[in-house]
């Protein structure tokens, strides 16, 4: 049997050299945490060479105990890889969970870091955090 991908939360991709950013948006819950482990993996188990990868959390609405395990589970992968794992865009609830929970120091996030490749800039957009040599 397939599981079919979970209409309450959509994982969106975006990269560029080095990077990829997931845009999360609707419920990280016990129903669609697996989804996001399993995207995470797929997009970094597709990029060996991968620097950075990035989790735009503006469009979520919610994050419960398995997604907070789903999160868990994405910087144990990307340490193995030694993937940097950043948190960007996270609502107040995202932040709070994070923060009472202990976890937050776990991620990257803007305000520990000087470049972030833009929202929106795809291979060639003029913030990629990592610039071909002759560029």
């Amino acid at each position: 049997m397939t599981a079919l991908p979970s209409p309450l939360l959509t994982v969106t991709a975006e990269e560029g050299r080095g990077w990829v950013r997931l845009r999360l948006t609707g419920d990280l819950d016990h129903d669609t945490s697996d989804e996001l482990v399993g995207r995470a993996m797929e997009q970094m188990t597709a990029r060996p060479g991968l620097d950075d990868l990035y989790l735009d959390c503006a469009g979520l609405g919610m994050c419960d105990s398995m997604g907070v395990s789903a999160l868990l589970q994405i910087h144990r992968d990307t340490a193995v890889r030694r993937v940097r794992l950043h948190v960007e865009e996270a609502p107040a609830f995202l932040d709070r969970i994070m923060r009472i929970t202990g976890i937050d120091h776990l991620f990257a996030r803007r305000d520990q870091e000087e470049r972030w490749p833009a929202r929106g800039a795809g291979e060639e957009g003029p913030s990629d955090p990592h610039p071909s040599p002759t560029s």
